[in-house]
């Protein structure tokens, strides 16, 4: 049986080997796929993960807007929230030279029609896309359970995207992600209110 321990590969040579293929693949998704368009943009990774954070901010003040609009009643409840991410949006926005050349409209233009600017952006994008009076619910329990939904997914989407985001970055991301946990919450936690 000698023979069977030298065709086997030892269990620390299979541990080396799917390290370096784990490593590489690592070092390969580290790219966005596109080759080289980081550097024929120059757009830091910050900056694109903030300018990111902003669209889904506005996408989901857009959501507030749009229930406070169809719900009235609801207005007063949500302002404070809808305060809170509006100081998200600002705090998120990019930070040193003012944006200029076609990347500084598109912020605010594209929320509505760039669903997927960004792999974080995806995951949120569905959940608080194209906002509108028709789009929330006509019972103001649901409308308040939509809105907690779409706080609730762009938490997690930012949870995930601290992997990647540079350090101040990554702190400010908890942060706010934590806020819209919260947000969450309040927004299904009393029942009364919604009356």
């Amino acid at each position: 049986m000698p023979w069977t321990q030298t065709l086997r590969p030892s269990r620390r040579s299979l541990l080396t080997g799917a390290a370096g293929v784990a490593g590489g693949a690592l070092l390969a998704g580290c790219s966005d796929g596109s080759g080289s368009s980081d550097a024929d943009t120059g757009v830091p990774l910050e900056r694109r993960m903030r300018e990111a954070a902003v669209r889904d901010s506005e996408r989901l003040l857009e959501r507030y807007d749009a229930t406070a609009a169809a719900h009235p009643d609801l207005a007063a409840r949500l302002a404070p929230l809808r305060g809170a991410v509006a100081e998200h949006t600002g705090a998120l926005a990019v930070a040193g030279p003012v944006k200029t050349g076609p990347s500084a409209s598109p912020s605010a233009s594209g929320s509505r029609s760039g669903a997927s600017t960004s792999p974080s952006a995806s995951a949120p994008a569905g959940a608080a896309a194209a906002p509108s009076a028709a789009a929330v619910p006509a019972k103001p329990a649901e409308a308040l359970t939509a809105l907690a939904d779409a706080e609730r997914s762009l938490a997690e989407a930012r949870t995930v995207a601290l992997a990647g985001a540079p350090g101040e970055l990554a702190r400010l991301l908890a942060s706010v992600a934590a806020c819209g946990a919260v947000h969450a919450y309040l927004l299904t936690s009393t029942p009364g209110a919604a009356s």
